[in-house]
């Protein structure tokens, strides 16, 4: 008898590593918020690629646009929780969208997700025209506060919006706020002069300021972004904004815990790789491993930030 129970035992155990050997036996899709082509598309086609490297697998990207990156989250939220269609979470979609939107979002965030780690950080930041008489962020945040200047978002609501909303009300600027539909017609008036300042996240503008076009005069982050080692903080001039763009992977509340450790485990070691952070390096994000709880417990603190700084009147706006 004990035999057979040993016996039992042992196939049982063998069923189970089978199992979680076989997973994933079919491709996975990671649900990207942005069109092809946009600074968020690009990060997961890395991710994904490199994750696909270490796992010996495919991961096909699946774009859907829409709502600020709601459409996405909302599509993975409902999905099978199975560990074959995962979300390529971002700030806006995952801390931001829940405060702004609270009971009208159709998604429950983060609660109708796991989360299995971050991947990518990018400062928010503040540009001029490279031909603006502001040649400093503190010239340009002193004028702000005696004469009605104006800033560029890419669309009310986004998280570059808010952020500069978050950075106008902590530092009592007189600022207009001006949106438009992407970051093409913002930057192309913010050269020919038709609005004093650009705030989006940092570097897909940064082909703009290296080509001699724009200049950068602050982000946002708790230190100096290593990519841009000569500009400020608002931190360090005294503006507490330190929310950023950052991307990182999640799935339907519910997935396996065998599949989010071993994709974890998998981004981990993407992320690690010298090419992959030389590629994300380059314009200025960061890399940045948070896996699993360790990811939860920042995007906790994030939406802690925004519920912070979000006031009813920015609520108001970014609805307008």
């Amino acid at each position: 008898m004990k035999r057979i129970c040993k016996t039992l035992a042992a196939l049982a155990f063998w069923a189970l590593a089978s199992a979680h050997a076989a997973y994933p036996e079919a491709p996975i899709k990671l649900v990207v918020g942005f069109p092809p082509g946009g600074g968020g598309d690009t990060y997961a086609r890395l991710i994904a690629e490199h994750m696909g490297k270490s796992m010996g697998k495919t991961i096909i990207v699946d774009n859907k646009p829409g709502a600020g990156g709601n459409l996405a989250a909302d599509n993975v939220a409902k999905s099978k929780a199975d560990g074959y269609t995962l979300l390529f979470a971002m700030s806006g979609n995952i801390a931001l969208a829940p405060v702004l939107r609270g009971d009208k979002l159709p998604y429950k965030s983060p609660d109708d997700f796991v989360l299995i780690g971050s991947a990518v950080e990018a400062p928010h930041g503040l540009f001029v025209s490279a031909t603006s008489k502001y040649q400093t962020a503190k010239d340009f945040l002193a004028a702000a506060k005696t004469s009605e200047l104006s800033f560029a978002s890419t669309g009310a609501g986004g998280a570059a919006h808010i952020g500069m909303a978050m950075v106008v009300q902590s530092a009592k600027l007189r600022m207009l706020h001006v949106p438009y539909r992407g970051s093409g017609p913002a930057i192309t008036d913010l050269i020919g002069g038709q609005v004093d300042s650009f705030f989006a996240t940092a570097p897909p503008v940064m082909g703009q300021v290296k080509g001699g076009k724009l200049r950068l005069l602050a982000i946002t982050g708790e230190s100096r972004n290593p990519g841009m080692p000569d500009v400020p903080t608002f931190k360090e001039l005294g503006i507490p904004v330190v929310v950023t763009q950052w991307y990182g992977l999640a799935a339907p509340a519910g997935t396996p815990a065998e599949a989010v450790d071993y994709l974890s485990h998998h981004l981990s070691q993407a992320l690690a790789s010298p090419e992959l952070k030389q590629l994300i390096r380059q314009d200025g994000a960061v890399e940045v491993d948070r896996p699993k709880d360790k990811f939860r417990k920042y995007v906790a603190n994030d939406i802690a930030s925004y519920r912070k700084g979000v006031t009813p009147e920015l609520v108001k706006a970014a609805a307008e």
